[in-house]
């Protein structure tokens, strides 16, 4: 066995778990690290407290002299929390989250020192524009851009440092970060929402979109995930042969989970608790060494801002209990890979959720309106959702029998389908009373209020009504939540105001009542959107032939889907809300089809190092020991030799063949990557990467998986499939 491999075997089942105190109660420490209202209330003045609030619920600015007395509030709270550093913490276009930690520290005269921390440190600060993706908006010699506090968000301190999060924008104003367009969005269908929920309760002054992510992800031990070069440098493996026991037997799934496991779990939640991320479930999934973890619904912009930081956390909390966290779509060839299910709805400031039904028919008739806007903003962008999902890594999920496919489809269960296609027969123009009576008592008027069971989850649909939200089952694991709730969020704001501005026509132009216009605009609606319900099998060849019938897309990869962020539609529907403007959404474009092109680029090269300088000169090893055994053979029985070594004969021929068509693979993927290079157009180069260099990892991978199978085990040295995946 290879040096490393022993090395990292030996040091994985002397692992002992790492002890871990769980506090008595979570609500004790819930928070405790965050400077929310509570901490606000102690720390603040009666008039900055205000200030930060309406800021928070109104979004008013925050003036520079009170941002004086927040900054002091906030530096004492931080400081008696034990920080010493404090950073804009913002979410550039890497996915990743970024930081630059400075000290509460200024000298002053007299060789003294204090601590300080000014409003203008608190507000705004000036990272490097040019050293992160931008998308050619900003160059090395205008590098200037600046981060802004998001009062909306609020500051934690994590392990010395307190953490403020910051939009990231260019000196020239562009956004240069993912919660800049999200938080425009989220104010889009705030107003949108808040102008159509008044046909129903004039009391709501403000509608929040709420989200609830569910975090998928493997835990492998630390030692043997560093003897695999792949998963250190492309965060998944390239080759392996699947392991003799996979997830076949369905052994794993809400199964007991490890103890080395749960401590890190626990260790995990007490510091999500403390950072106010408010963590609920864990359990095993469906793969070996597979789990998840889900937290309660919070306002939109503050759940993409504690996933992106529970992602970092998971990191450093793993590295104390010897563990490396693989967020990768697909780490493993043959099992199941991972996934970031977003639950999304809309939820009023007077407590109602919109995408639940109520107790009464004009309850009910908000939930439809609500209900059935968000599939029709669904049907006319569904090419815009998928391409927010878009990427190398979860390329190798969506469609892989395990996750929704590349069609974008909507599941809402038969009980709803039967009352869409109820209302669909709504009378075009005036309804008598009778008709009134009689839609809203039986057809409306059946919607039960609580409807979280009323029909069978379909786990193949992309985007499944689930009760009382919608549930986006195809973001991947690594993604940024925030991407796609920005299209979501964008496309159902356009939906609602088109909508509000169709019954309001109805009502000024042809005297219609405000209940026979929503009936009637509603009615074309479920019309119009008909071809993206489906609630059958989202795997099968037959839905690929049907959804290319009704005229949705399927795009099965990222150059593909990506065309769709700059299409004369996306660009309109951004612009038309304030979300971005074209360059910035041009930039992003161009941002997203070089990651792409770099990502095969990096699997493509160590994928032929881990081929070439350890798969091949491991084979020609064993190789080696086979022929000196056939000499041996020949020695003892001489001109019979032949028939006594045949089998050595055949396995060292297999050998040779696997040897030559990984090289020729290698060679022939080194001339399709240098061809793609020469190619300027960023988007042209991602398609030759896709459809050129990519097409050979799974030629070389197959030859490399047929030497392990030959090879003794003794000698190879890449940890296997069945290493990690069952060393717990």
């Amino acid at each position: 066995m290879s040096t490393l491999r022993f090395k990292a075997l030996s040091e994985t089942f002397n692992r002992k778990p790492v002890p871990v105190s769980e506090p008595e109660r979570r609500s004790e420490i819930f928070g405790k690290n965050v400077f929310n209202e509570h901490a606000m209330r102690q720390y603040l003045t009666k008039d900055s407290f205000k200030s930060v609030m309406e800021a928070v619920v109104k979004g008013t600015k925050i003036d520079r002299n009170i941002a004086d007395h927040i900054s002091t509030g906030m530096k004492e709270w931080a400081i008696n929390k034990g920080a010493t550093h404090y950073t804009h913490w913002f979410q550039p276009l890497t996915g990743a989250t970024a930081e630059k930690h400075d000290a509460f520290f200024e000298t002053v005269e007299g060789g003294l020192a204090i601590e300080k921390f000014g409003g203008g440190q608190l507000v705004q600060q000036e990272p490097d524009a040019s050293s992160f993706p931008n998308g050619g908006i900003r160059n090395t010699f205008e590098a200037r851009g600046y981060t802004a506090w998001d009062p909306t968000s609020p500051a934690f301190i994590y392990g010395t440092t307190l953490c403020i999060p910051t939009v990231f924008v260019a000196y020239t104003g562009e956004a240069l970060d993912n919660k800049t367009p999200l938080l425009r969005a989220l104010q889009s269908v705030d107003q949108a929402a808040t102008a159509v929920v008044k046909y129903f309760d004039k009391n709501v002054t403000k509608v929040i979109a709420t989200l609830g992510w569910e975090q998928e992800y493997f835990l492998i031990d630390k030692s043997l995930a560093a003897a695999r070069p792949d998963i250190s440098l492309a965060g998944r493996t390239l080759l392996g042969h699947s392991s003799a026991k996979g997830q076949q037997l369905d052994d794993h799934y809400f199964g007991s989970i490890p103890v080395r496991v749960l401590n890190f779990m626990r260790d995990l939640e007490t510091e999500c608790m403390l950072l106010g991320i408010p963590v609920k479930t864990r359990h095993n999934e469906v793969a070996p060494n597979q789990f998840e973890l889900a937290p309660i619904f919070e306002e939109a912009n503050l759940a993409v801002d504690h996933n992106s930081l529970l992602m970092d956390v998971m990191d450093k909390v793993a590295d104390r209990h010897n563990f490396k966290v693989l967020f990768h779509e697909k780490p493993f060839a043959g099992i199941n890979g991972s996934g970031k299910h977003n639950n999304w709805s809309l939820a009023t400031d007077t407590g109602t959720n919109l995408l639940s039904p109520g107790s009464t028919p004009m309850k009910n008739l908000q939930f439809l309106t609500f209900f059935i806007n968000t599939i029709k903003a669904v049907n006319d962008y569904e090419e815009l959702l998928r391409a927010s999902i878009a990427s190398a890594s979860n390329d190798h999920r969506l469609g892989a029998n395990e996750a929704p496919p590349a069609i974008i489809s909507v599941f809402i269960g038969t009980q709803l389908t039967e009352v869409l296609n109820e209302l669909e027969k709504v009378t075009d123009g005036k309804l008598s009373p009778e008709e009134k009576t009689e839609l809203k008592l039986n057809v409306v008027g059946k919607i039960p209020e609580i409807m979280l069971d009323n029909t069978d989850r379909n786990r193949t649909s992309p985007f499944a009504f689930t009760g009382n939200k919608f549930e986006l089952r195809a973001v991947g694991s690594t993604a940024n939540c925030a991407n796609p709730m920005t299209v979501l969020n964008a496309v159902v704001a356009k939906q609602l105001i088109d909508f509000k501005a169709e019954v309001d026509a109805l009502i000024a132009e042809k005297d219609m009542k405000k209940d026979d216009a929503i009936f009637n605009v509603l009615r074309e609606y479920i019309k119009q959107s008909k071809r993206i319900r489906f609630e059958g099998d989202g795997y099968g060849q037959a839905w690929e032939k049907e959804a290319k019938k009704r005229g949705l897309s399927n795009y099965k990869t990222t150059p593909q889907a990506l065309k769709a962020k700059v299409s004369k539609k996306a660009i309109a529907l951004y612009e038309e809300l304030g979300i971005m403007n074209k360059v910035e959404i041009e930039a992003r474009h161009e941002i997203e089809v070089e990651e792409y092109a770099k990502r095969i680029q990096i699997e493509g090269r160590v994928l032929g190092d881990i081929a070439r300088n350890h798969v091949i000169p491991t084979a020609i090893r064993y190789q080696n020991i086979l022929i000196e055994n056939v000499r041996g053979l020949k020695e003892i029985y001489g001109t019979s030799f032949k028939k006594v070594a045949a089998e050595q004969m055949h396995l060292i021929e297999s050998i040779s063949e696997h040897i030559e068509k990984i090289n020729k693979g290698i060679n022939q993927m080194i001339d399709e990557r240098k061809k793609a290079n020469t190619l300027e157009d960023m988007e042209k180069r991602a398609f030759a990467y896709c459809d050129k260099v990519k097409p050979y990892f799974d030629v070389i991978r197959y030859h490399c998986d047929k030497l392990e199978l030959l090879v003794d085990d003794e000698l190879w040295p890449l940890a296997k499939y069945r290493e990690l995946l069952f060393t717990k």
